[in-house]
């Protein structure tokens, strides 16, 4: 048998094994070893990403000898920044609901990170509009179910051929089923309303933007 010290060390062995399968090298040997700086700064700065981007390029690339060259790399990723850091580009990020890492220069940022919380404020009315009409199928799907259900209760609860316990406890489930059909009828109202109430904000926002969603 074996000792419980043994299998809490082969247990964390395990873990610290799956974590560094997870942790996967921005680039593999022939990237490196034929890296143009240049364009991959380009391509990280249209992608977005933060200045130490460049370390995770040095960990991966350090195993094969190779070491990035930094000015080449900066260049590079300041001409994709400049693509990156258009105010469409902001709306989209925000409307799309993704994050934004601070990584556009003083001079463009404000007209950016403005364009990027009108596409915030849309993903949201759109999240809202979206969970009011799920919430809305999901109440209608229960109301659906619950009045299916009171049918077949109230048949058993007239039932000749069901004991007196039977039908008794068919007319408590109908008591409890035209409650909850109560409940689900004024609950899918309310949504319906917010759901108009939520349309008509997404709309009237719409109307107010300057970008194309």
């Amino acid at each position: 048998m074996q000792s419980p010290m043994y299998m809490l060390t082969l247990r964390v062995t395990g873990v610290a094994l799956l974590l560094s399968l997870g942790a996967c090298a921005t680039m593999d040997r022939d990237q490196c070893v034929t890296a143009d700086w240049g364009t991959i700064g380009f391509e990280d700065g249209v992608a977005g990403y933060a200045a130490d981007r460049i370390g995770d390029h040095r960990e991966a690339c350090a195993e094969y000898g190779v070491t990035p060259d930094l000015a080449a790399y900066q260049d590079g990723r300041a001409a994709g920044l400049r693509e990156y850091c258009v105010a469409a580009n902001g709306f989209r990020l925000g409307s799309q609901g993704n994050s934004y890492g601070g990584v556009c220069p003083v001079e463009v940022e404000d007209e950016f990170v403005a364009a990027y919380r009108a596409g915030q404020e849309l993903y949201t009315l759109q999240t809202r509009l979206s969970n009011v009409v799920s919430d809305l199928d999901t109440k209608q799907d229960h109301l659906r179910k619950a009045e299916s259900d009171i049918i077949t209760r109230s048949a058993t609860a007239i039932s000749s051929e069901a004991t007196a316990e039977e039908r008794a406890r068919a007319v408590a489930d109908v008591k409890y089923l035209g409650e909850r059909i109560g409940r689900f009828k004024a609950e899918i109202r309310q949504l319906e309303q917010d759901r108009v109430q939520c349309e008509r904000d997404l709309e009237d926002y719409r109307a107010t933007l300057p970008y194309k969603p």
